[in-house]
This record gives C-alpha cells, sequence and structure tokens, in this order.
C-alpha cells in the first residue's frame, strides 16, 4: 500500500493557530518547504480556523515488528497509524526477527518507508549482535545505512563491560546508546509492578529497583567515560532521581518516558487487564508524578510512545503468559495534551520541545519548525475538540491499547511530510480547495 492521499505542489493554510505564539497566520509550502508567499495561484487551499499547527512530531521508540513479526504490525501499517497520529519520523527499535544488526536490514526498513510514503523511518540498530550481550554489532556499517542509535531494547545489557563497550564504539560514530534499564535477575519472572496490587492478585512482581540500579549503573558508566547515554522508558520515582542528579554532576545524560507512565498506574491492572502489561510496568502513584515531576523540570527529555503491537492471541491469555506492550502513535499527543498540557503541568512549547527538538538532537537530525526555508513537515491538531477513542479507527494492525474510551483533545486532523499529504480527517478533506 502507498500514499494516494493528493499530492500538491503548492498548498496554502490559512487561519491557523501557531503553536508558539497563538496569532493565526497563513502558512505557504511550496516545493516540499515552508516559504514566505506563494510567486503563483496555489494548488490547493486549506481554511485551517480552529485548529493549531505543530512541527511534524518525532517518536524515537517504536517497534513496527517488521521483519519478521508482520502479523503484529508491518511498516506499512506502522508508519500509516504514525501519520494518523501527527508523526512524520519514528525511530524503530532492533528486536525484529532477524534483529537489525545488519546494515542490509536497516536499508531494508528505510526502503519499504520510502515507498509507502507515509512517514520516515529512522532506525535504531542493535548495540550487540542478535541482541545477545555478548559481541560488539556492525555499528560503523549500520551507521552508513542510516542507522540513528543503537539498542537492544527489549532486552537489558546484563554485562557493565559490555554497556562500557558499547558506549565506546557507539561515541566513536557520533552516535547515542539507548538504555534498557533492568536487572534481569530482580525482574525475573515478574509480570507487573511489585506492590500492593500485584500481592492482591497473586502476581510475581518486579521490583522498582530492577530499573533503578540499572539507570545508576550506566549514568555512572557514562560519567566515567564521558560519553553520552540515553534512559530509555524511565517509569520509577527513584529513577527520576538518578537521572536528575547524574545531570546536575554534569553527566551527558538524556532520559525519555511514555504517556503510560503519566497517564496510568498499576491500578489498571486490576482485573488482570493485559492490554495494561507492559514493561517497565505501570507504577504505583508517586511514581507517576515524580514522572510528570520529572517532565516538569526537564529531567526527563523525552515523550516516546513505546508503540508495541502485538496480536490479539498473544494478549487474550492469563496475565501472566501475555505479552508486555500496548499501542501508543495514535494516542500519544492527545494524552500528553489532555494529561500535562491542560492542567498546566507542562507548556505546549515545552510538550512539543520533547516531541520534536529533544527527539532530533538525539537521532542526529534537523529539528522540525514551521520556519521559512525548513521541510515541510506540519501536523494539525484540534486542541478545543473532546473525543471519544476509538480503538476500531486505528490503523495499527493491533488493538492493544488500555485507553479506550478515554476522553482526550487534541487528536491530529492533518500531518505533512516534506510538503505531502500523509493524513487528513474527513474534517480537514471538507476544507480543502482544490485551486484549477
Amino acid at each position: 500500500m502507498k500514499n494516494n492521499y493528493p499530492q500538491y505542489k503548492n498548498i496554502q493554510i490559512k487561519n491557523v493557530r501557531h503553536w508558539q505564539t497563538g496569532e493565526l497566520v497563513d502558512l505557504f509550502i511550496s516545493d516540499g518547504k515552508f516559504v514566505e508567499e506563494i510567486s503563483e495561484l496555489p494548488d490547493m487551499v486549506l481554511d485551517g480556523q480552529g485548529l493549531t499547527a505543530l512541527p511534524g512530531l518525532i517518536d524515537a521508540h517504536v517497534h513496527l515488528r517488521d521483519p519478521g513479526f508482520e502479523y503484529r504490525e508491518d511498516i506499512i501499517t506502522g508508519t500509516m497509524a504514525a501519520a494518523h497520529g501527527g508523526f512524520t519520523a519514528i525511530a524503530p527499535m532492533p528486536n525484529t526477527n532477524p534483529v537489525a544488526d545488519t546494515a542490509p536490514i536497516i536499508s531494508y526498513m528505510i526502503d519499504k518507508a520510502i515507498k509507502a510514503g507515509f512517514c520516515r523511518v529512522l532506525p535504531i540498530g542493535a548495540a550487540s549482535k542478535r541482541q545477545e550481550g555478548q559481541e560488539l554489532a556492525e555499528m560503523g556499517l549500520m551507521c552508513e545505512a542510516g542507522a540513528v542509535a543503537f539498542s537492544d531494547d527489549g532486552v537489558p545489557v546484563a554485562s557493565a563491560d559490555m554497556m562500557r563497550k558499547l558506549m565506546e564504539y557507539a561515541t566513536f560514530f557520533d552516535r547515542v546508546i539507548i538504555s534498557h534499564c533492568e536487572d534481569p535477575e530482580l525482574s525475573q519472572g515478574g509480570v507487573c509492578n511489585e506492590g500492593i496490587v500485584s500481592t492482591e492478585l497473586g502476581l510475581r512482581g518486579i521490583p522498582t529497583i530492577a530499573e533503578d540500579i540499572m539507570i545508576d549503573r550506566d549514568t555512572r558508566i557514562a560519567e566515567y567515560l564521558g560519553c553520552p547515554v540515553h534512559i530509555a522508558h524511565v517509569s520509577t520515582a527513584s529513577g527520576v532521581d538518578i537521572v536528575r542528579a547524574a545531570k546536575a554532576r554534569g553527566v551527558k545524560v538524556t532520559a525519555e518516558t511514555c504517556p503510560q507512565y503519566f497517564t496510568l498506574t498499576e491500578e489498571a491492572v486490576r482485573g488482570f487487564n493485559t492490554y495494561a502489561k507492559v514493561n517497565p510496568p505501570l507504577r504505583a502513584e508517586t511514581d507517576r508524578l515524580a514522572v510528570i515531576e520529572g517532565l516538569r523540570d526537564g529531567t526527563l527529555d523525552l515523550i516516546v510512545t513505546d508503540h508495541a503491537p502485538h496480536h490479539q492471541d498473544e494478549k487474550d491469555l492469563e496475565f501472566s503468559l501475555a505479552n508486555n506492550g500496548m499501542i501508543g502513535l495514535e494516542t500519544c499527543f492527545p494524552l500528553v495534551y489532555t494529561q500535562l498540557v491542560e492542567p498546566g503541568h507542562l507548556s505546549l512549547e515545552a510538550a512539543i520541545e520533547k516531541m520534536t527538538t529533544n527527539p532530533a538532537q538525539l537521532l542526529r537530525q534537523d529539528i522540525p519548525t514551521l520556519d521559512n526555508g525548513k521541510m515541510a513537515d506540519l501536523t494539525l491538531v484540534d486542541l478545543d475538540e473532546k473525543v471519544t477513542y476509538d480503538v476500531s479507527t486505528s490503523f495499527s494492525k493491533s488493538i492493544n491499547t488500555p485507553f479506550q474510551g478515554f476522553e482526550l483533545k487534541g487528536f491530529p486532523q492533518l500531518t505533512v511530510m516534506a510538503g505531502n499529504i500523509t493524513w487528513a480527517s474527513k474534517k480537514v478533506v471538507s476544507k480543502m480547495m482544490a485551486v484549477d
């Protein structure tokens, strides 16, 4: 399947609210870039009244399952879901089959996304061969093919010596290691957060220290080496504190979290709800509040989805046997706006920084803006209309979300990548006027 939305050389978007200034502006796009004005008649005019213009969003942590697990998701459906969620670039993790630890697999992912035309794919290569934590992967060749970072996400790097080598090697190629922080001995056999809920449900828990110990280890390795490290999906209060303290010491550490960790708690797994089974697990209310504070004070730099689609047969099991993960590309920005911006935890500008500027810097990409002369990566969102989320509208192959039925604001209405429309709602399509 390819992007079959009508494409236009010259586009005018009128009466749209600018995300930084709040002013109503007209945006002009020509040959894939923002321009001050169009010298000829536009091919298409859109009245953007009631919508807010954002730069195209970047998700630095997704799972596209392609190659090898296409029954869960593939690059086409994953990038369609990304465009539906307002993203113009996403970075898939390497836990595919075969593992994305060679240049040909990196090239395959990029090429398939280009042919589909919905969203850029910026592959994250495996840090170690086959993600086994024993041998360094071929980082140099993967960089040449387009890998933007390296990680064994999905499994932790258990050996501190191997993590040291990975950080040093990645830095040589001006790339960062993204660390899945989990002590496998402490988390072994656990299926949810260790606490009151796990005890009441009779489930084996994963203690917060399983995450905290590894965050501390990897930030201290980075400090010793003077190398950068990025901490994936922070979910604990102590983890936020450790990153905060490391930054105060001058460690080159950045960190991310996901909507589930500032929105939900371990209470969501009651009833043995496998859609709320993720890794790291949903934590306690104190952890949720600490994650929000970490976002507010800048300790947590990025908001990512950790989009993790699974087939229904892999979720419709007893809790201990079900796979970890939830989809998140299409609910991410609405959750950020509804749960963080509207309550005043983050300004809209700070939220967008964590979903554009900071991930672009982490992945060595140009920072998306609405400035003239820049690539026309654009998302129009409706910040006023409250919508009850219905997963049946998703473009993903999977439906494993705990956010079904949530009332949210901020759903994207139009996504444009390099001047090409990649998603348009019925509301926006009805306002498009092609100019003959």
